[in-house]
């Protein structure tokens, strides 16, 4: 699938690994302009380099001027930015490296460890479509897609804080969809839909398997195309991608 015949302009947060690679992968490979961003300049131009049409851009998404700068370099080499990804995030292996083996009650999170990661995950979210979504309305229009996990990390037991973390990001992604409807510019979710090997994971168990990045790809590739220009307000696993745009065809609500 490609973006489109009028080239796509990307930003995608964190994305010099994990999920962010991938899908900054699949869209370059697509066709897509895009702007790789994460908190090392020097690691973003090093990945966006391996990358057909990608730059980087230095990025920590937790602080403002940061944010500023960032999407001031890159609204400016693309010349617009029609399609923003919010993925950078950090894992519980920041707080608890052994979150899996040896899970942590609430009360024994450092605190320090619990704004960092609330930082990134939920204020980085906010401040980075904060920045980019009156460029957006400006232009006329544009895409946001906001990366979310399962339901299950929300409430799971030893995932404070990467569980609040993401159920607010969730929320914050919903509300800017109330808040943006109607105005040309689109908020939607997408999930891996299960433990992905993203690095912020141990290794896998014996005999279980998690998803890999790439799965990312198609969805995010499909939500930047021409295909996508309606879509809002949607929570996407991409696992499930294919049966959910089958399902839609079905009921008449997207093309074939």
């Amino acid at each position: 699938m490609e973006v489109g015949a009028m080239e796509t302009t990307v930003l995608v947060t964190g994305a010099t690994s994990g999920l962010g690679l991938a899908m900054a992968a699949a869209l370059a490979e697509a066709g897509a302009r895009v702007a790789v961003s994460g908190r090392s300049g020097e690691r973003a131009r090093e990945v966006a380099a391996g990358l057909p049409g990608a730059f980087g851009v230095e990025l920590d998404v937790r602080d403002e001027r940061s944010v500023s700068r960032a999407v001031e370099q890159a609204w400016s080499r693309l010349g617009r930015i029609d399609l923003l990804v919010n993925n950078a995030g950090l894992g519980m292996r920041t707080v608890n490296p052994r979150f899996m083996t040896e899970p942590r009650g609430f009360w024994e999170v450092p605190v320090e460890g619990f704004r960092q990661v609330v930082e990134t995950n939920l204020t980085g979210y906010f401040l980075v479509a904060r920045e980019v979504t009156p460029r957006m309305l400006a232009a006329g229009g544009g895409r946001i897609v906001n990366i979310a996990v399962s339901e299950a990390t929300m409430s799971r037991a030893g995932f404070v804080p990467y569980g609040p973390s993401r159920a607010g990001s969730e929320s914050l992604s919903r509300v800017m969809a109330a808040d943006l409807r109607g105005t040309g510019v689109t908020v939607n979710l997408l999930l891996p839909g299960g433990a992905t090997v993203t690095g912020m994971l141990p290794d896998a168990p014996a005999g279980h398997r998690f998803l890999e990045p790439e799965v990312m790809g198609p969805p995010i590739v499909w939500l930047a195309s021409p295909a996508a220009a309606a879509v809002h307000d949607e929570r996407i696993v991409a696992a499930e991608f294919e049966q959910w745009l089958r399902e839609r065809v079905r009921r008449g609500t997207a093309p074939e």
